[in-house]
């Protein structure tokens, strides 16, 4: 098990002092042209590129009446200001959420509200420029979209939601981030984030499985692309390999043998995560989801279930019946999408699990409220 050095528990949190600039910096990898183009976007920055940002940023607020009430009801209350870890981690102040959003609703107002059109710096409106297009880069790829902001916003102002409106708008006139970019071709072409192709896959699901019963003596399967299986696992492809995300893939399939369920991975739809939200993308969200359907229609499965990660839950919660339903060859019985979490907890309710507390009891132990769940 990996060894993790626990933080101090402060009385009270320490807001560090504003440091203006400190952060502006850093940025991450501009996508490759061929990053781009595989995933619809062009490949380098376009000609009359502001204009295009422009348009774009209308056709958003457009097609989504939340962006624009986002944009549009910020009172700058300061509620949200500490409660951002990249402002409290960096100390720049433009990584605070009211901060960042108005990198972008100062844009808006330029082009999108009267007093922004004929008294721009009266109400912080700027053109978009060079300038503005820098500033987006950097710090609208600091935030993690974890939404943390928006519980403490006394209005509910999604700034994910933003940075997502942002990173679009960016990735249309050819200026992505490779990570992201890179990471989506691989998921729409092989099945996961990581590249790993069925064979690998395979080899690692049997060593796997060879560690689990050196461990424990129990012969544990961890089924690939298994037809008839009543439960498709979609989890994301960190738990295939890395520490310690490895031990939550191993957690689950210990859950499903001793509870005797009957479930499979698929080759096909080898990843949780869409990182079509990461970059405010719905087409290539929609992508990465159908991928999904498409395995659980090939499979024969009567439920999906969703491995432990924050964003891919979300995108899985709130987008999927929307992206890649109607789900109605599944069992009805069952929610769609269901957490690993909810099918452990409605386990040990029903006594489907068998639990020895001695087991851990050299061990002091608190579970941590799975992201976004």
């Amino acid at each position: 098990m990996a060894e993790f050095e626990t933080p101090a528990l402060r009385p009270y949190p320490e807001i560090p002092p504003i440091e203006i600039g400190v952060m502006a910096h850093s940025k991450p990898f501009y996508a490759k042209e061929d990053h781009q183009q595989k995933i619809g976007f062009p490949g380098e920055l376009i000609d009359n590129w502001q204009q295009a940002a422009v348009d774009k940023m209308g056709e958003l607020v457009d097609n989504s009446r939340a962006l624009r009430v986002f944009l549009d009801s910020c009172v700058k209350c300061g509620a949200c200001t500490d409660k951002c870890h990249y402002y409290i981690g960096t100390s720049d102040p433009k990584n605070m959420p009211v901060a960042r959003q108005d990198l972008f609703r100062s844009v808006y107002r330029r082009y999108y509200t009267l007093a922004g059109k004929y008294f721009p710096s009266l109400v912080g409106a700027r053109d978009m420029d060079q300038s503005v297009l820098d500033e987006w880069y950097s710090y609208f790829h600091q935030c993690s979209q974890c939404r943390r902001c928006s519980v403490y916003c006394p209005y509910g102002i999604d700034t994910a939601e933003i940075s997502m409106a942002a990173r679009e708008i960016m990735d249309s006139i050819g200026v992505g981030q490779k990570y992201c970019n890179e990471i989506i071709g691989k998921a729409q072409t092989i099945g996961n984030n990581l590249g790993l192709p069925e064979p690998a896959l395979a080899d690692t699901l049997e060593g796997l499985e060879e560690d689990i019963e050196d461990e424990t003596g129990v012969t544990v399967r961890m089924p690939l692309d298994e037809k008839g299986a009543d439960i498709l696992l979609v989890t994301p492809s960190a738990d295939f390999f890395a520490e310690p995300h490895v031990d939550g893939l191993i957690g689950y399939a210990k859950v499903f043998h001793q509870a005797g369920l009957s479930w499979t991975l698929s080759s096909h739809a080898s990843e949780a995560a869409n990182f079509g939200m990461f970059i405010g993308s719905y087409d290539n969200m929609q992508k990465l989801a159908l991928r999904v359907r498409e395995a659980a229609l090939e499979l024969g499965v009567k439920r999906i279930v969703f491995g432990e990660c924050g964003h891919a839950w979300r995108v899985a919660y709130n987008f999927l019946n929307t992206l890649a339903g109607p789900f109605d060859f599944l069992d009805p019985n069952y929610p769609l999408p269901q957490h690993v979490c909810e099918v452990t907890y409605d386990l040990i309710q029903r006594n489907a699990l068998r639990l020895d507390p001695s087991a851990n009891d050299d061990m002091v132990l608190t579970f941590h409220d799975s992201c976004n769940v």
